[in-house]
């Protein structure tokens, strides 16, 4: 039983790092769709995940349809700030999977067309251009999804 977090085609390894220490904290898989804007043996991703690593669920994949052509059995959201649905009105699974496109442009367009229904937002203002901070975007969504789930397994 496990919430996942996709990122598709992550740039910043701080992030990543970030979101790899929370998913071993809330016992989560982390599935990263290349390509990615670092390596994985980058410095600044392992100082973030600090010594978090071994603790990670972790998953590689080439592309966005190898992963949905692996899990099409499962829910997929997909966060965006172009949703009109709040990431609160959703009734998150224990298998769920929870989709997060890269910090300078988000999820690409091809894939919002086809998941309309199943796309979730975080509000915030919308006279600013900006959006919030990756890892802060995944914190905020997947403690939601652990909270309607009684935070299984967690202390």
């Amino acid at each position: 039983m496990a919430i996942n977090i996709v990122l598709v085609e992550p740039e910043i390894p701080q992030n990543t790092g970030n979101i790899a220490r929370t998913c071993a904290l809330t016992n989560s898989v982390l599935h990263l769709v290349k390509p990615l804007g670092f390596s994985v043996d980058d410095k600044y991703l392992k100082r973030a995940g600090l010594d978090y690593w071994h603790l990670v669920d972790i998953h590689y994949y080439e592309s966005f349809d190898e992963l949905i052509n692996k899990y099409s059995d499962k829910v997929f959201y997909y966060a965006t700030t172009k949703s009109k649905n709040i990431y609160t009105q959703v009734n998150y699974s224990d298998d769920c999977f929870i989709v997060f496109g890269k910090e300078t442009k988000g999820l690409p367009m091809d894939i919002l067309d086809k998941n309309w229904d199943h796309t979730i937002r975080i509000p915030m203002r919308t006279d600013i251009k900006r959006s919030l901070n990756l890892a802060n975007s995944v914190n905020i969504i997947l403690y939601e999804a652990l909270r309607q789930l009684n935070f299984p397994s967690l202390g």
